[in-house]
């Protein structure tokens, strides 16, 4: 089986960078010219202390980054010259939190953009940060005061873990965005025109942390693929594991991989168009027990599916239930890869080789069991339903993001766009789908929703970008015109990483259909409509 350093080498979503974006053309007359790079007076949000402000001067250029345990991120060409200003806070002694201010020291477009972070690191001081700075925005983002290794969970159970927590989940992302504006302020001499959210994965679901509990902080948030329901996902992903564990029984990769083929074929032309895309999984009913008794090449030789290969991958699909069959969470969607949820399928020697998918592993080892060693593969479908009830119990307040209530975010004027890849092989998208119903009933349907708040989904992109489907070419610019100029977008353009296939992106609940005359290849081919 291929090990979990190879898979997170070989991918760039969760644990990776945000996708680089651009803006529309800022107004003109907004451009500033060069400011001497030197700390700022800042005031400490409610409850902190600045402990120190430094400045330093970035020269620009073409800017290369060191590569992280996941990727390599490309060098970025013509930034300009800027000045990053570090601003480190605590609260109590027991944390060192960390925000970084990056101001262009000529094109500033009045903007200001905080970026977000991923899996268990709250932010990105890397190249989302110099890709704002391109784009004409003071940029921001903060470490609340916790590693940036991504998938540490350590800091938890230490003496101030309460507090480090209490940043991670919510606290030092609303600091981080007075603070960005105070300090943009002082260095240019006038307030910032427009504020901006971009984040993906955790990123995502701390932008729907700030319009459901700080919504003046932004005017725009742009959080895809949004790790909502926090305290609910983090634990259900382990269930293809205790799945496995429990049925004592472990499908190789191949197999895996052959259920997800015939997934995709029976479920594929269900939009019109024969692609190698399931564009709504939650729509898809193959059964996967037709696969049994066909055969599968593995390492050379024929494999036949078995009634048991057929059960674990039902139950993944179908997603974590408890005692009773009551659904828990949305489980993996029909056509996305195994590999990542699947971690413990095993191919010819039969041995288990992988604990499971790090994030959940991490929940449950630090925050639920206060374990760090704790044998995830020790736990039973009924201790499985005890952790999910324990963790939205003693989490979901702090952490879980799961308030449908953006009444607020909507009053103040506030506009939120969401893509979920369909194909999401991290995040069900289905949960994404279930915290939008919430709004929905909340708030007055999908009419009056759609006014603020759009969500697009991507037939086949993966988690944050990648797979076989078109991904948004410029959802930050959609968003910008959305705020300053009151254009909503009646669709997210979308282009494959190749550049051979284009899609307009719909918003929910209206779904794109081909119009059966023109390219399959080409976004024009295809209108939006109602859901079937």
């Amino acid at each position: 089986m291929r090990s979990w350093t190879k898979l997170l080498a070989a991918a760039v979503p969760l644990i990776a960078l945000l996708p680089v974006v651009t803006a529309s053309a800022a107004p003109a007359g907004q451009a500033v010219g060069a400011t001497t790079c030197a700390p700022v007076p800042v005031s400490a949000p409610a409850g902190a202390r600045v402990e120190s402000v430094l400045a330093e001067h970035r020269p620009g250029g073409t800017v290369t980054f060191p590569p992280t345990p996941f990727s390599a991120p490309a060098p970025i060409t013509d930034v300009p010259a800027y000045c990053e200003i570090t601003v480190t806070l605590t609260h109590d002694g027991d944390d060192h939190v960390a925000v970084a201010v990056a101001l262009p020291d000529t094109g500033w477009t009045g903007r200001l953009q905080a970026v977000g972070g991923s899996a268990y690191t709250a932010g990105d001081f890397g190249a989302p940060l110099v890709q704002a700075v391109k784009d004409g925005y003071a940029g921001v983002t903060t470490d609340a005061g916790v590693p940036l290794t991504f998938l540490d969970t350590g800091w938890v159970l230490t003496p101030g873990g309460g507090t480090l927590l209490t940043n991670f989940a919510t606290r030092s992302v609303h600091e981080s965005a007075l603070i960005g504006k105070a300090v943009t302020r002082a260095f240019y001499g006038r307030p910032v025109s427009y504020s901006y959210w971009n984040g993906c994965s955790t990123g995502g679901r701390q932008g729907y942390s700030e319009a459901q509990r700080h919504p003046h902080d932004f005017d725009g948030v742009l959080a895809d693929a949004p790790a909502v329901d926090w305290a609910r996902f983090a634990v259900a992903t382990l269930w293809p594991q205790t799945v496995m564990y429990n049925d004592r029984h472990f499908p190789s990769t191949c197999v895996l991989d052959g259920f997800r083929r015939a997934a995709i074929t029976a479920c594929d032309p269900q939009d019109g168009v024969t692609d190698g895309i399931v564009d709504r999984p939650d729509e898809c009913g193959y059964d996967p027990r037709t696969l049994v008794g066909a055969t599968v090449t593995c390492g050379g030789r024929e494999v036949t599916v078995t009634a048991e290969d057929a059960e674990v991958v039902r139950k993944i699909w179908a997603g974590p239930t408890d005692a009773r069959g009551r659904s828990l969470w949305a489980g993996l969607p029909k056509g996305a890869d195994f590999a990542w949820l699947a971690g413990t399928a095993v191919d010819e020697d039969g041995t288990p080789s992988s604990p499971g998918f790090p994030v959940a592993v991490g929940w449950v080892r630090s925050f639920l069991e206060e374990q760090p060693a704790f044998d995830t593969s020790t736990i039973t479908y009924e201790r499985f339903t005890e952790l999910f009830r324990q963790s939205v119990r003693e989490y979901d307040e702090v952490i879980g993001t799961s308030d449908p209530d953006l009444g607020a975010f909507r009053r103040a004027g506030g506009k939120l766009i969401t893509f979920v890849g369909t194909a999401d092989q991290l995040i069900p998208p289905g949960g994404t789908l279930a915290y939008r119903d919430r709004v929905e009933r909340r708030l007055g349907g999908a009419d009056r929703v759609n006014d603020f708040y759009r969500l697009f989904l991507a037939p086949g992109v993966e988690h944050c970008g990648g797979g076989k489907g078109a991904v948004p070419t410029n959802a930050l610019g959609a968003l910008v015109d959305w705020v300053e100029h009151g254009e909503a977008p009646a669709t997210l353009p979308a282009a494959t990483a190749d550049g051979t296939r284009t899609r307009d992106l719909c918003p929910y609940p209206q779904v794109s259909r081909y119009d059966g005359r023109g390219d399959t290849a080409v976004a024009s081919s295809y209108r939006c409509t109602g859901r079937r």
